[in-house]
Parts: C-alpha cells; structure tokens; sequence
C-alpha cells in the first residue's frame, strides 16, 4: 500500500494550513490551539487513540486539557461539519460521486456510554452491546471521505430522562429512525452544495419505504438494498375498480390485476437464464464479478389496502446479485427504464466504498477508541477523526496528482507509521511545547 506521507516531510506545518478553514470557526483561542494536538494525535503513531496515550505523544503533560477540548468543551460540531463538507466536495464531489449512508458499531462494555445497547453489531456479526453511529460517506472513482457520523440514540433511551441527563444528550433530541437521522444529514449536505449524482444504501436502510420515499421526494437518484421479504408487483400491474359487496361498506381501493409477490419469487419467475454474469470493476486479484438479475417492477410500497397487502407504488429496477457462495442479494434502484443492465450493477456494487472509510476510520484513527460517556464528547472525537481522515485523503489525492497515478481505494493503509517517519515525532514535540507556552 502507498505510503500517504513521505518521510522525513514536515507534515504538522501542512496540516496547519489546511487546518485554517477548520480552526477559523471555532470561536475560542484555547479551541484553535487543542484541535491540532488532537488530530496529530489520531494521525500520529501509537496503536491506541484515546487521551491520554495521545496527550503523552504530542502534548506530555496536558492530558486533562485535552481530555477537556473533546470530552466537555461546548464547542458546536456544525460550523466544522460545514466545513467538512464543503472540504470533500473540493476533493471528491461531482455528478459523478455518489453519497453513501450507512452504519457503523462501536462494540462498548457496560451501559453508561451515550446510546449504548444490546443491537446488531456488525463488526461482530451479531447482537451485542455497543453504540451505532449512523454515517454519509462521499466518494468518486473508489475514494470515499466520511461527512457524517451522527449517533442512533435507541428508543429506550430517547425516554429515559436520567439516562439522557447523565450522558448529557441535549434536550432538543428526540427519537429518530436511523432512516430519518440519514436524510436530515443529506438534507445538509444539499444545502452545502455537496455535489454528487446518487445515493446509495444497504438493506438496514434501503427496506424502509419512508426512507426511499424521502430520497425521491428530494429527487435524488438512488440505489438500495432490500430484504428477500419484499413484496412486488409485475411492472405492468393494472389497477381495478373493486366491486362493492353485497353487504357492508363499499371498497375504498382499487384492486391490483395481479397480487404481489416477494422479490425472491419474481427472481425465480423469470427463470434461470436471467442471471448472467456480469464484471463491475477490477480487484487486486483482477475483474469482480457475479451472476446478476434484472427486472422492471412495481414496489409494493402504496397505501395499505388490506391484509397487510400494500398497493403498487414506484416503479423501480429489482436487481438480484447470485455470489459464488449461494448467497443472494436484492436490490432496488429509480434509474431510467433505459438504464443500461451495467449501469445498475456497478451502481449497487459502488456502496463498498463506505465499508473501507469505516475500517480506516478505526484501524488507522480510532474512531472506536474514545473512552468517554458523552454525547457531545463522542460527536466531538467522532467528528474530528473524520477531519483528520480527510486530511490524509488530500495528501493521497495531492500526492497522486503530483506523479500521475490513479488513486485506488485504500484510504490510509500504514498513515500513521508514514506520518512519524524521519523526524516527525520530534517536530510534533518541539511544536507542542512551543504552542503551550504560548497558551500559558
């Protein structure tokens, strides 16, 4: 994997003045000056990204100052996260990158941490207890930069009000569906001018006829997984007059010509010369590829009629992706019916972009790190991880540019041993106890 950041180069000078934009929104000096130790903190080396091994790296001494910056510090997060948007779009936004929303879990003992719960887990593939923070990943050409991470506050404890008191939750929050807390923060990135030409989604929430509902209402073009469960109507599906009973009140809906089906049996009904395989993009190991279905279809998403029978909503393409271990996936998207079949298939296979920032953001930064117990000091650590993976993405692009190559998907890779290499450690040390004496 390419090294982000030569050895030897003075990176904490580059990283002040990309910075700038970031610092000139925070309203105190105090505010100005721990931002950089912290993000050298989670760039620097080390294998654990909480406070106080960062402190000992870059800031010997001052733990509890930087303890205090992200933990209790009232700094707002939405001046920065404009900030961040409007950064990624220089970097990677264009009508031909695509907005990811996802989720992500941070595995937690105990049960005081904000948000914490027994939920799906999966990092772990299973039930168990730990915090999920819903994400918007923005990405072009197999390079994503993370825009969101905004935590699920479960529903027990969006009405538990000592519970919310405890991990300072602020009071003005109310329960949302992951769902719902994705499309207010793409309802931000909108208003920022945030460039991109489609949105894309898992099953978690793709399933959701509320969620694809408000992404057609926003006309966004989108592509989203869904569970094998959902139901569908053929594509030319009629609707009929339903004829008043005999007795009883008259019919209030009309009555589809056909009945639905689930997505699995409309695959199945097309027979198996419908799956062919088709390739969306080269590997490592070189052209990824698997056994795909297309069909035109109705989404079973209308009003309810009856028997918790939905009438037909929006047309969409059903795509089914057959892999090699048996495993089926479904999917809908609202392209055009003239939509190439290649066209579908690479715009559901593009989500995976948003698995890799997730894995970095971890492994290389520490998002899964932070120790405290509160909202506003995981939405702080969060979101400053975030800035500081952005930060390696402009040194990659900028690098790339610079010798003509083609960036590929692999955000960080070993950043944090590059960024210490040569005579970097010293500098941040020399750095740190100048910019403290001046805060004394």
């Amino acid at each position: 994997m390419d090294t982000v950041i030569p050895a030897g180069s003075n990176w904490h000078q580059d990283l002040e003045q990309w910075l700038a934009p970031f610092l000139a929104v925070l309203n105190r000096s105090e505010q100005r000056c721990w931002a950089p130790f912290y993000l050298q903190g989670l760039l620097g080396p080390g294998a654990r990204k909480s406070v106080e091994p960062m402190a000992e790296r870059v800031c010997p001494g001052q733990t509890q100052q930087l303890h205090h910056f992200v933990s209790t510090s009232p700094w707002p997060t939405a001046p920065l996260e404009q900030v961040l948007r409007k950064t990624a779009d220089a970097l990677v936004g264009g009508e031909d990158a695509v907005l990811i929303a996802d989720d992500t879990a941070l595995p937690k003992q105990g049960q005081h941490s904000v948000g914490v719960k027994r939920q799906h887990c999966g990092v772990l593939g299973k039930q168990a207890n730990c915090q999920v923070l819903v994400s918007l990943t923005l990405a072009r050409k197999e390079v994503p930069i993370p825009i969101t991470l905004r935590l699920y506050l479960p529903e027990d404890w969006a009405q538990d009000p000592a519970r919310r008191a405890a991990a300072k939750v602020p009071e003005s929050l109310a329960f949302a569906t992951k769902g719902e807390i994705a499309l207010a923060q793409i309802d931000a990135a909108l208003a920022d001018g945030v460039r991109f030409g489609m949105v894309l989604a898992d099953a978690g929430f793709g399933s959701s006829a509320a969620f694809r509902a408000g992404l057609t209402q926003r006309g966004l073009r989108w592509a989203v997984g869904v569970q094998p469960t959902q139901k569908v109507y053929p594509a030319d599906v009629q609707l009929c007059v339903a004829a008043n009973p005999a007795v009883g009140r008259p019919a209030k809906y009309p009555r589809p010509s056909v009945p639905s089906v689930s997505v699995v049996q409309m695959i199945e009904s097309l027979g198996p010369k419908a799956l062919r395989r088709c390739s969306w993009r080269h590997g490592t190991k070189g052209k990824l590829s698997a056994h795909f279905a297309v069909v035109r279809v109705r989404v079973a998403d209308g009003e309810l009629a009856s028997h918790w029978q939905h009438l037909p909503g929006q047309a969409a393409w059903l795509v089914c992706e057959a892999r090699s271990t048996g495993e089926r996936k479904y999917y809908f998207t609202n392209h055009p019916i003239d939509t190439p079949r290649r066209t579908l298939i690479r715009a559901i296979k593009a989500r995976w972009a948003c698995e890799q920032a997730h894995q970095q953001l971890k492994d290389e930064l520490g998002l899964d790190h932070y120790e405290g117990r509160s909202w506003l000091g995981l939405h702080h650590h969060a979101l400053l991880t975030m800035i500081a993976f952005a930060y390696l993405q402009h040194r990659r692009l900028q690098s790339a540019s610079r010798l003509g190559k083609k960036i590929r998907s692999q955000c960080t890779g070993p950043a944090a041993a590059a960024v210490i290499a040569g005579d970097t450690a010293r500098s941040s040390r020399r750095a740190s106890s100048r910019d403290l004496r001046s805060m004394s």
